[in-house]
């Protein structure tokens, strides 16, 4: 068998149901095996996959809560295929999925790959403004996506491969959350893996959050990045430091205002408005795009400000990491 998909889940059935649906969807028609790690759930799937049963291949296990990154450890040393693909349990899977996998892999073989994400139709108004304002180019999503080059990405954790010998090589993913992806990325490159970007394996990423929820996950975001350029020097990019320059820039602007100086948040307000109708017009929808002027400026302060904490406490005051956010840290 080559491929087993590995799943975390917490307190999340109807997530699984859809996701487990998608991939009895799917085109390929080699076996593969479904792994999904119960992380401490106390509303299980057990009803669920039973009633996948003889539809997929599947295997599932449950264990106390650690976090993502162990549980996809869990997963992976009980797993049975020689590639591991690790997706987020809200994630729905194209038919083609597997195939487009299966062919870059024998195309332009990786140890680790990841993969993008998009909107189904179906997604509500707010999921597919979170979901502009984290792949577009012209917000944090486009800052990310061209700081990496296709043969340098580092893939994310809702839809990403790797291989059995990588994973074995490296331990897997670590104790930080969020982070714990770009982390093992970084790991592997230092021991000579090669991760890639596999741009036509892409994923329905269903971001079951509201506002306030966006708000801490894109904070952990930015706490997490100074952390990781601690441990990975070698890898810091200018462009992590962007949102926090923004608000940094948008707090100028205001002062500038006060001595008449109105170009800066003129150039801030042409900004926000070519947002609202950027993904006015990819979207086709002014309510999705109002909202993604909200996702998008919920993005930048959550993350900048994470940053700035983060960047402060961990770089300036030398603060031990899991003791100044112990919250991205989880505890085997």
């Amino acid at each position: 068998m080559l491929f087993s998909l590995i799943i975390p889940v917490y307190n999340r059935p109807d997530e699984i149901d859809e996701l487990l649906a998608s991939l009895c969807r799917q085109t390929y028609t080699e076996q593969f095996e479904v792994v999904i790690i119960e992380d401490g759930s106390s509303v299980t799937c057990t009803d669920v996959i039973t009633a996948y049963e003889g539809k997929l291949f599947i295997s599932y296990y449950f264990k106390a809560n650690s976090g993502p990154g162990d549980s996809r450890n869990y997963g992976m040393k009980r797993a049975k295929g020689s590639y591991f693909i690790i997706l987020d349990s809200d994630c729905i899977i194209p038919d083609n999925y597997l195939i487009n996998v299966s062919k870059r892999l024998e195309k332009h073989y990786a140890d680790c790959f990841g993969g993008p994400d998009a909107a189904l139709d179906s997604f509500t108004d707010i999921q597919k403004a979170i979901n502009f304002a984290m792949t577009s180019f012209v917000t944090t999503g486009g800052i990310r996506g061209a700081s990496e080059k296709v043969e340098k990405f580092q893939p994310r954790s809702f839809n990403m491969g790797l291989s059995k010998e990588a994973f074995e090589a490296s331990g897997g993913f670590g104790d930080i959350h969020p982070g714990e992806d770009p982390d093992l990325s970084l790991r592997l490159w230092k021991m000579g893996y090669k991760t890639l970007l596999y741009p036509d394996c892409y994923v329905y990423h269903k971001r079951r959050i509201d506002w306030q929820k966006f708000y801490k996950q894109v904070n952990k975001f930015g706490k997490a990045r100074p952390i990781l350029d601690l441990w990975h020097p070698e890898h810091k990019k200018i462009t992590y430091v962007f949102p926090a320059l923004f608000i940094a820039g948008f707090v100028f602007s205001l002062i500038a205002l006060l001595i008449n100086i109105q170009l800066p948040l003129y150039l801030y307000i042409l900004y926000l408005f070519f947002i609202v109708v950027l993904s006015t017009v990819q979207n086709k929808s002014l309510t999705i795009g109002l909202y993604s002027l909200v996702a998008v400026c919920i993005q930048f302060y959550g993350y900048g400000t994470g940053y700035i904490e983060s960047f402060i406490k961990v770089h300036l005051m030398g603060i031990n990491p899991q003791r100044a956010f112990p919250e991205l840290f989880f505890k085997k």
